[in-house]
């Protein structure tokens, strides 16, 4: 099946371009050309994408509004810019990607094909399977526990149906037993959407890399016509610290992309995950760690240990989105204040509002000649 996109655009030209790069990354295009069209496909059709002219009347209320609909609300959504224009306000409106103006076939697909990976990962955190398990619910704010029934369930979440006349609302631990399994999985939910009759969703907040794990090979194997993921993108490392690193490519994944990394280096590998902090277009990012167990922290010092007694070894880099990790209206830098103070890498990423592109460069290549969590690009 393909992934469907909304184009906003009344540039004839960049609608061919796009319609040509689109077609062959096999994502059809529902084209606008105003703004009131666009907003009525919002609310009534989901897309995986939301594509928008910046330079056209009424703009920032559809990407704004891709945010606020329920159904397109983790749609990717990438805004055309003329060069150097408009960027933070456009990451403020809830883009995730930039497209630079004069848009050419090459540049699209650059841009796209990054965007294509999240797009399908959240489209598959979107898919559900009907599924009856037995489910307990327990509040977090009052401590009320219950048993319910899944109606069906996906990587983001989970419906069920509710005991009669039960209007729960607010955070709850949901512990559960995939079938075939023998492990029972907890994990923190919130209600999402309330349904007919007694049916209600709850949204996964918080999940482990071991539930999260289990989740989806467990879908993986029961949704039968379940699409490829697009294979890892390779990228450069420049900077790596214990609490996070910073990559050289031309098509980084936005702020709040939850992201797996799989390094290997002088006979080592490693891999861990982590979300986008920073990112600049056409660029790089840079990318905290999540994983903060006391083994992963040895594997990584063992890791810059060989980067740093072997500076001219260029480690090998490959990079998989797994989904947007944050949703509009939070602050995707807030977690970086619990960071480890010390780790001069996450504290530059965490001065990063205040710098254009070019200027954290330059601090970052100061950074780097000056401490030993620097790899040299």
């Amino acid at each position: 099946m393909d992934l469907k996109s909304l184009l906003l655009c009344s540039d004839d030209k960049i609608v061919r371009v796009l319609r040509r790069t689109l077609g062959d990354l096999e994502i059809s295009v529902e084209h606008c050309t105003s703004s009131d069209v666009a907003l009525r496909h919002l609310t009534r059709e989901r897309f995986e994408a939301i594509i928008v002219d910046c330079a056209g009347p009424g703009a920032a209320a559809v990407l704004r509004s891709a945010r606020l609909a329920p159904c397109n609300k983790r749609a990717v959504a990438v805004a055309i810019l003329d060069f150097g224009l408009g960027l933070r306000s456009a990451f403020e409106l809830g883009a995730h990607f930039i497209l630079y103006k004069p848009v050419s076939v090459e540049r699209a697909k650059s841009s796209f094909r990054a965007a294509r990976a999240l797009m399908k990962k959240e489209r598959r955190r979107n898919s559900r399977i009907s599924v009856q398990i037995p489910v307990e619910m327990s509040s977090r704010e009052s401590g009320v526990r219950f048993k319910v029934n899944t109606t069906d369930l996906g990587e983001g979440g989970i419906a069920v149906s509710l005991p009669r006349r039960s209007k729960p609302h607010g955070r709850w631990q949901l512990t559960f037993t995939l079938p075939g399994s023998a492990r029972a999985l907890e994990v923190d939910a919130e209600f999402a959407w309330e349904g007919s009759g007694t049916q209600v969703g709850l949204r996964f907040e918080d999940q482990s890399p071991q539930v999260a794990s289990e989740l989806r090979e467990w879908l993986g194997s029961n949704i039968l016509e379940i699409e490829k993921d697009d294979p890892p993108a390779r990228c450069q490392l420049t900077d790596l610290s214990l609490g996070g690193c910073y990559l050289d490519m031309p098509s980084p994944f936005p702020v709040s992309t939850r992201v797996t990394l799989s390094m290997r280096a002088g006979g080592l590998e490693l891999k861990t995950e982590g979300v986008v902090r920073i990112m600049h277009a056409e660029k790089g990012m840079g990318v905290e760690f999540i994983q903060t167990t006391a083994e992963h922290r040895a594997k990584l010092e063992k890791f810059l240990g060989v980067l740093t007694e072997n500076r001219d070894l260029l480690p090998e880099l490959l990079v998989e989105p797994e989904g947007l990790e944050i949703e509009g209206g939070q602050n995707p830098l807030s977690s970086l204040e619990s960071s480890d103070p010390e780790d001069t890498l996450i504290g530059l990423f965490r001065s990063q509002p205040s710098l254009s592109a070019d200027s954290f460069l330059v601090e970052l290549r100061k950074q780097r000649s000056m401490s030993a969590a620097g790899v040299s690009a």
